[in-house]
């Protein structure tokens, strides 16, 4: 084999070892049977959610899954495959799902999810969370709950204690 080729090889399989390191989640889907206008849907809906989409080579993948260290995601890499990358845990599998429900020949075969090789029941289930805004946004309603109950019942309180001292000035008026 010619030795820039063999290079060319070895920097695509660290650049994508270096993409399964530094993201919290990649998901290898399935694109076979998709029109160009399908796909170029989809990257434009990934772009959108800040997720890299990408085409590589199994052999190269499967290596690079393996230096990852994510080497059960080695049987979800054959056939036509793209891999989705992104530092939020959550969009790829939201995004990829939700298109799946509408072009069945999009297939979601495995994925990482923050460090741990994951099936497609989990990148499912994962589809179903809101994205990361929604869930701070949940967060902050709860820990907001508490403080609103509690500023509620003292006004209420006080609103019950003005009630009698309303009452009290008229009845002295009147005698």
């Amino acid at each position: 084999m010619n030795q820039t080729i063999l290079e060319q090889k070895q920097q695509v399989v660290s650049e994508i070892t270096e993409k399964f390191n530094h993201s919290d989640s990649a998901v290898v889907v399935e694109y076979r049977g998709l029109t160009v206008a399908e796909v170029t849907e989809l990257r434009r809906n990934l772009r959108a959610e800040g997720v890299e989409f990408k085409v590589y080579k199994n052999s190269l993948a499967v290596r690079a899954a393996e230096a990852a260290g994510f080497d059960g995601l080695s049987e979800s890499l054959s056939g036509p495959n793209a891999i989705a990358f992104s530092e939020d845990a959550v969009a790829p599998s939201r995004v990829l799902a939700k298109f799946a429900k509408t072009h069945e020949k999009l297939v979601l075969k495995g994925g990482v999810v923050e460090g741990k090789v994951v099936d497609v029941n989990t990148l499912k289930e994962l589809a179903s969370l809101p994205n990361k805004e929604g869930m701070l946004s949940m967060l902050l309603s709860c820990l907001q709950s508490p403080t609103r109950s509690f500023a509620c019942a003292v006004k209420a309180i006080a609103d019950k204690g003005n009630e009698g001292n309303e009452n009290a000035p008229a009845e002295e008026a009147a005698a």
